[in-house]
């Protein structure tokens, strides 16, 4: 075994600072108030990030690729019977990080028409162009889909220490460094370039910006 790339720059960054705007955002809607508007803030930081790893997953480097990592069911029961997976996501972690995905999509995607129904002061950015009771539906989707949301994160951490403490494989270290221990003939791994990342990212940010300036 040898230590070898395995997760790029660009998919490190998004993982962690999404772990932090979710902290954020957690934190901010529980304070509520004056709080509400940094809420929004990080809601529309977290909904640029996830659009930025939904196209990453594209045009991204391998392992950040959809197509490497969501396999069908039979791969998914040749890794339960004890088949290597391929470096990065295995076939079920796959399939977790798009469910994430979809649920931090809805969760963003409703809270830009959430009415605030406190004070009405920090109504999500789109919350004008519907109607007061869509705005009100959307909220309480918006507030149900934090738990299922909260409920995948939890899965989550205990899965990592399912693997540290049952399976002896640390998936923190390599999210971190960015290296993993390996066979010492691994598949080969292509990397997109990082500008390639930043341009991408800009692009997203600028357009979540303008829609929320409409």
């Amino acid at each position: 075994m040898q230590d070898n790339r395995l997760w790029d720059v660009p998919t490190r960054l998004f993982h962690w600072v999404l772990v932090l705007l979710f902290g954020i955002m957690w934190w901010t809607a529980e304070q509520g108030g004056d709080w509400l508007a940094w809420h929004i803030r990080a809601g529309l930081a977290v909904l640029t990030l996830v659009l930025f790893r939904v196209v990453w997953g594209l045009i991204g480097s391998d392992t950040a690729r959809f197509a490497r990592f969501l396999r069908g069911p039979a791969a998914i029961r040749r890794y339960l019977a004890g088949e290597t997976a391929a470096p990065g996501h295995n076939p079920l972690g796959g399939w977790m990080v798009a469910l994430m995905l979809l649920v931090l999509l809805v969760q963003t995607g409703t809270g830009l028409f959430a009415a605030d129904t406190d004070s009405y002061l920090f109504d999500g950015p789109l919350a004008r162009f519907v109607d007061a009771s869509v705005a009100e539906r959307l909220t309480g989707l918006h507030e149900a889909n934090f738990n299922l949301l909260l409920g995948l994160v939890l899965l989550h951490v205990g899965a990592i220490f399912f693997y540290r403490l049952v399976k002896r494989q640390n998936l923190v270290r390599p999210m971190l460094t960015g290296r993993a221990e390996q066979p010492l003939q691994p598949p080969a791994l292509r990397f997109a370039p990082g500008w390639l990342a930043l341009v991408v990212f800009a692009l997203i940010g600028v357009a979540v910006w303008s829609l929320t300036r409409i």
